[in-house]
């Protein structure tokens, strides 16, 4: 999961700004530098949106000369089944009932701070509708000529 990030030259300086995320938006020395940054600084703010009850925004500004930052595999899975309980209508409780754990559970998977088990998050997966995968991806290097 990832959003993209508009950049622009501000004098010096170099700025990323998430359209799908208003007020999130970093700046760096150069270019590389940003990247760096971006990667702090979306999770942070998904972070924050997630710990004052609030649901960070679908991605969908798309722009071919953007920034694509990840998002970190622990905060991906909680904003997607949070979009996912939001999509079916539940409430915590009502999925924690379907999902056969307790509400406090589904507030945790929710939590950026929580840590679900595997058990947990399949359940959950579950009684929404869905499958949990899980992939690890291994960059591709490239090799010298």
């Amino acid at each position: 999961m990832e959003y993209v990030a508009r950049v622009t030259r501000e004098g010096r300086h170099w700025l990323a700004e998430f359209p799908d995320c208003p007020g999130c938006q970093t700046f760096a020395a150069s270019a590389d530098a940003l990247k760096a940054e971006a990667l702090d600084a979306l999770p942070g703010w998904v972070e924050t949106m997630l710990q004052v009850g609030r649901l960070p925004p679908r991605p969908v500004y798309a722009a071919k000369k953007g920034m694509r930052v990840p998002l970190p595999a622990r905060l991906a899975v909680r904003v997607q089944l949070r979009w996912a309980r939001e999509d079916a209508g539940l409430t915590q409780a009502k999925l924690a009932k379907r999902a056969g754990v307790s509400q406090q559970a589904i507030a945790k998977i929710e939590h950026p701070d929580g840590n679900p088990t595997m058990e947990t998050l399949e359940k959950v997966a579950i009684a929404l509708g869905a499958r949990l995968e899980v992939e690890l991806v291994v960059p591709q290097t490239r090799k010298a000529s």
